[in-house]
């Protein structure tokens, strides 16, 4: 219990820290870096105690990112790709206006998308209650019960 209080209040903790460095891209990107290299430096130290070699190294570390899906996302990053493929702007180009346009686009296609499920719903039930069908989700429930 205790390690889930820690959790949120490093979760609430790096809520506002964020909030404040995003209006700040400069600091926070020169912030992230620093926290990045001390992170590799750190990294590099083990493998060093542990005479791990410069080969044994790329090759251990390309696998793991391949494997978790990171090495594309990490080198390159994944908004970059999508955003070279739509011939977008980068994030750092939009306007403010733009950004907070996408935003409320994205609300709105996901309310449109909510009422269409909403109608397929009622178009089944009357399909099921015209045909007087048992949806299948009901009759698997039914035999799992026997």
């Amino acid at each position: 219990m205790k390690l889930k209080k820690i959790i949120h209040i490093f979760d609430k903790f790096e809520d506002k820290v964020r909030a404040v460095l995003s209006r700040h891209p400069v600091v926070y990107a020169m912030i992230g870096s620093i926290g990045i290299i001390l992170l590799w430096r750190g990294i590099w130290g083990v493998a060093d105690e542990y005479g791990m070699s410069s080969i044994a190294s790329i090759i251990i570390g390309t696998i793991i990112l391949l494997v978790t899906g990171l090495f594309v996302s990490f080198f390159v990053g994944e908004q970059i790709i999508i955003s070279g493929i739509n011939e977008e702007k980068r994030i750092d180009e939009e306007t403010e206006e733009e950004i907070k346009f996408q935003s409320i686009s994205r609300i709105q296609m996901q309310w449109k998308l909510e009422g269409m499920l909403k109608k397929m719903d009622r178009r089944l039930e009357r399909l099921e209650e015209k045909f007087g069908t048992t949806p299948l989700h009901e009759k698997a429930d039914k035999t799992q019960v026997k």
